[in-house]
């Protein structure tokens, strides 16, 4: 089995090399890649006050403007504001959108499942709801569970909830956790899609100063094809993806 290094928080959130600010520029250059799909078809895509959002043509992924995230102590000050209590049952009825059809999922199948929740953050409810239905847990977070061991093993099973959006390389997340799954292993993703771009301006979801990548059920059905996954959408905001079996000489290597 293949060693997978952990990510630092640094390595982990590392972005897009930094452009100069659009404030002080009235032509910013492009990014160079889309950090969802590494294409570089990215154009313009809206200035809303003093943030500039770009749009990947490809993936449909829109995202903040590289020079304008918050650095890594004023982001891990907001995340430490945030309080999602294990026992408050608002919470567990929220993250309960993505368990329960995960759970349903692997109803059929042989015994506890293997799962790992990827970014548990500092109150893995998730994982402990998962663990009380009888699964085995791991957590794992760049700031809040940093274990390198979590990290080394191939799961059943991967939840990602409210996390997709905060992250700098979204593209070297998603493979490394397709990479954890066993063939036939599940990934659930929870995270507000974006709608309609004229809502964008007064959407709530873009004005956490943390949220930096927002993503269409097309972002992840095009990654679900190139990760050799199918995907579904059993609730809103809300994807499972499975990774295809592996074929017989993809069993031998």
């Amino acid at each position: 089995m293949p060693i997978v290094s952990a990510p630092t928080w640094k390595t982990w959130k590392r972005g897009l090399a930094p452009v100069e600010s659009p404030i002080r520029s009235s032509q910013p250059p492009v990014p160079s890649v889309c950090p969802v799909c590494r294409s570089k078809k990215v154009r313009y895509f809206q200035r809303v006050d003093d943030h500039l959002y770009w749009r990947c043509q490809l993936c449909q992924a829109t995202f903040l403007d590289p020079a304008q995230r918050l650095d890594e102590q004023a982001e891990k000050a907001h995340y430490d504001h945030h309080q999602n209590e294990i026992s408050d049952p608002g919470y567990r009825r929220f993250l309960s959108r993505l368990a329960d059809p995960l759970m349903q999922r692997l109803a059929g199948r042989q015994g506890p499942q293997q799962g790992l929740d990827y970014g548990c953050g500092p109150g893995p409810a998730l994982a402990a709801m998962l663990q009380a239905a009888g699964h085995s847990m791991s957590v794992w977070d760049p700031i809040y569970a940093p274990d390198r061991h979590a990290l080394q093993a191939r799961y059943d099973f991967i939840t990602c909830t409210e996390v997709l959006e905060h992250c700098y390389e979204p593209a070297q997340v998603f493979a490394q956790m397709i990479g954890l799954l066993k063939p036939d292993g599940w990934l659930g993703v929870m995270t507000t899609f974006q709608t309609d771009d004229d809502r964008f301006v007064g959407w709530h979801y873009r004005r956490d100063p943390t949220h930096v990548v927002f993503y269409r059920p097309f972002t992840l059905t095009y990654l679900a094809e190139v990760h050799d996954c199918s995907i579904e959408f059993p609730t809103a905001n809300v994807a499972l993806l499975q990774r295809r079996p592996a074929t017989l000489s993809q069993q031998q290597r």
